[in-house]
């Protein structure tokens, strides 16, 4: 793989309330960053947006920069050129390459934000110390990102390793993909909060919890889960367990197919550490085919945080495309 791996390039994490920008260097150092509101109902407003924080950064660099890479949540085609569908942006067949090229005359890559995370946390994170990685992301719901050899797996169509809608449960709970029992229906922050709040209804153990909550189920969120977990609330715990089998569960079934030598777990609720970690551990060991004959993943912590995205788009632009 050729990359250009001298001076400064500029990484953008499109989402569907924030558009993050950083000045990174070859060694993934954060030079600058700047971020604003992301315009998700406006593609236009979004592109012009991008185009600002990008010359915003440029102007801090003197002008020295070398390409723009930019994560967006969604389908991206196999050109890294294309972005097919953004579920929370306005984003259908929007030719964003082609559009920030005309604007900023610099040459520009797009890929899933899931997968730049993955390429970020494979070069300069927690997995910058082997060649294959599976990235799980949890939040929301479940992303993923694939390296296979040194290098990221996109697929025949460049839409590859959207893992959080592998089928886990026959006619299971509807996603919003429109299909029933998506992994991510069942492993992912919203499901946390959804089997929380219906099991806090009933159960007499959820009385701590339901305190933080001020007595109101709905107001159960994810951080506050985790909290109690951590402080050893035994209902979250159980809870934080529960996810963290369904997430080793389907980790397994993954590494039958895809053999990484580590399994990196990242998002908003990787942030619980040991308490999800250990729980997935377990399940992944109990379920991994030719357990006990074969090598084992290590799973590890994401140590990049919410700037995996824009690291590894900004290190993506370093790679030209295809």
């Amino acid at each position: 793989m050729k990359r250009q791996d001298s001076g400064l390039t500029i990484g953008i994490d499109v989402g569907g309330t924030k558009i993050a920008v950083g000045l990174v260097t070859p060694d993934g150092k954060l030079e600058a960053a700047a971020r604003r509101e992301s315009p998700a109902t406006d593609s236009s407003a979004i592109v012009e947006s991008i185009a600002d924080l990008v010359e915003e950064l440029r102007d801090t660099a003197g002008g020295e920069v070398a390409g723009v890479g930019v994560a967006a949540a969604g389908f991206v085609d196999r050109d890294r050129s294309t972005v097919l569908f953004a579920p929370n942006l306005a984003w259908r067949n929007e030719p964003i390459r082609a559009d920030l090229e005309s604007r900023l005359h610099l040459s520009v890559v797009i890929e899933n934000d899931a997968n730049a995370a993955a390429w970020g946390e494979f070069r300069f994170g927690a997995g910058a110390d082997v060649d294959d990685l599976l990235l799980i992301t949890v939040g929301t719901g479940i992303g993923g990102g694939v390296v296979i050899d040194g290098e990221l797996m996109r697929g025949g169509f460049g839409i590859g390793a959207e893992v959080g809608h592998l089928r886990v449960v026959p006619e299971g709970r509807l996603c919003g993909c429109g299909n029933h029992g998506c992994w991510e229906q069942y492993g992912s922050g919203n499901a946390l909060v959804k089997s929380t709040r219906l099991e806090a209804t009933s159960s007499l153990l959820a009385a701590s919890v339901l305190e933080r909550a001020g007595g109101d189920v709905q107001k159960i969120d994810g951080p506050m889960i985790s909290q109690a977990a951590a402080a050893g609330d035994p209902f979250a715990v159980n809870q934080v367990q529960e996810l963290g089998g369904w997430l080793g569960a389907g980790i397994a079934s993954l590494a039958a197919v895809l053999d990484p030598t580590v399994v990196v777990i990242g998002g908003g609720v990787s942030d619980a550490g040991d308490l999800l970690l250990q729980p997935i551990r377990e399940a992944f060991g109990r379920l991994l085919t030719g357990r006990g004959h074969r090598p084992m993943a290590e799973i590890r912590q994401a140590s990049l945080g919410n700037k995996a995205g824009m690291l590894g788009a900004a290190d993506l632009a370093r790679i030209p495309a295809k």
